[in-house]
């Protein structure tokens, strides 16, 4: 029987994971494809849902992208998009329609290994350190081992977003490295803002989401809602989400791509020392409905850093290659990320 027929509440969610299916094919065909060149002094950046993405709201507010490439004698025009999901972003890198992809280290560390020796994909910057949420509303499941096939999953691109990532590896911590890939049947592609009504309202058979925040502590207040894992306990503090753009753009537009890091460097430092202006950013920028209060009990605390330097990246990446899902060993995390000295001593 197929899955429709069995959850056909579930046929809306199939075809965003078909979707998925058709992005990573337009993926792989993307490889041979040159970008869109652009004059020096342009960048456009895509960006998904979350306050993992805060730092780009300073530098959209603030301008910091305008200033810094003022400094050095330079107009830019900055265009900004949304997107949901990793392979909606690569498609996007790889086809030349932004400069500047704005996703988890999952979909990082995938293009990096498809790109490698052509585009070179990498790394500019990570967005800060932030715990990941896998949630339920069902009340049999207390860790992964209970999951079942009547349970479905959304992530925000199925097999290859940070979460679909963070759920392999915490697979193969539960049933080896041969299974890591075990839970993937229970997963369905939907953005945050819809998995999250979805989940709260129990009438539908979704019954997970592996979230972030703010959309993972607005579920938890529905008493229905649990933790059934969380990313800090699974690798520690870590950069889930990442900036990153080819090495094309960075080599042909110097000025703005320096322009850029400072921005964020900046607006990193913003952030951190002031989180009570960094909330009122994020709710001007985005028109979240969330109040400031509620906010700062969410990034007031030593769990949220706001920095560029990427943590705790490679333990993820050696998995990766350890399972296969990459070809190409990093034998660090400078392998993936351009080399700058904002970015500190990652991990």
């Amino acid at each position: 029987m197929s899955r429709d027929k069995r959850f056909p509440g579930l046929s809306r969610f199939g075809r965003l994971a078909g979707g998925v299916g058709l992005s990573l094919s337009l993926l792989a065909g993307s490889l041979a494809l040159p970008t869109v060149a652009h004059a020096e002094g342009e960048i456009r950046i895509a960006e998904q849902f979350g306050i993992v993405y805060l730092l780009l709201n300073v530098v959209r507010d603030q301008q910091l992208i305008e200033k810094h490439g003022k400094a050095d004698g330079l107009d830019i025009k900055v265009d900004w998009t949304q997107l949901s999901g990793g392979s909606a972003v690569n498609d996007a890198l790889l086809s030349g329609s932004i400069d500047i992809a704005g996703a988890g280290i999952g979909p990082l560390l995938t293009v990096w290994d498809r790109t490698h020796g052509k585009q070179n994909v990498k790394g500019v910057a990570s967005l800060g350190n932030f715990p990941y949420y896998l949630l339920s509303n069902n009340p049999k499941v207390k860790s992964i081992a209970d999951l079942t096939e009547q349970d479905r999953i959304a992530v925000p691109a199925v097999g290859v977003s940070i979460q679909s990532r963070f759920l392999q590896y915490a697979a193969a911590q539960q049933w080896g490295d041969k299974e890591f890939n075990r839970l993937d049947k229970y997963t369905v592609a939907l953005p945050h803002p819809e998995a999250t009504s979805a989940l709260t309202s129990g009438a539908t058979e979704l019954t997970g989401h592996f979230s972030n925040p703010p959309f993972q502590n607005q579920a938890l207040d529905n008493p229905n809602v649990h933790v059934v894992l969380d990313t800090y306990q699974l690798l520690g503090p870590n950069s889930p989400v990442v900036l990153y753009t080819t090495e094309k753009f960075r080599a042909e537009n110097p000025k703005t791509y320096q322009a850029f890091v400072a921005a964020l460097a900046e607006a990193a430092e913003f952030a951190q020392n002031d989180k009570a202006a960094a909330a009122d950013t994020y709710i001007r920028v985005t028109k979240a409905k969330i109040s400031k209060e509620d906010l700062l009990k969410i990034i007031d605390n030593e769990q949220f850093q706001f920095s560029v330097t990427p943590t705790g990246t490679l333990q993820l990446a050696e998995f990766l290659h350890r399972v296969g899902a990459l070809k190409n060993k990093p034998a660090s995390w400078q392998d993936y990320f351009f080399a700058d000295p904002r970015l500190g001593q990652g991990s």
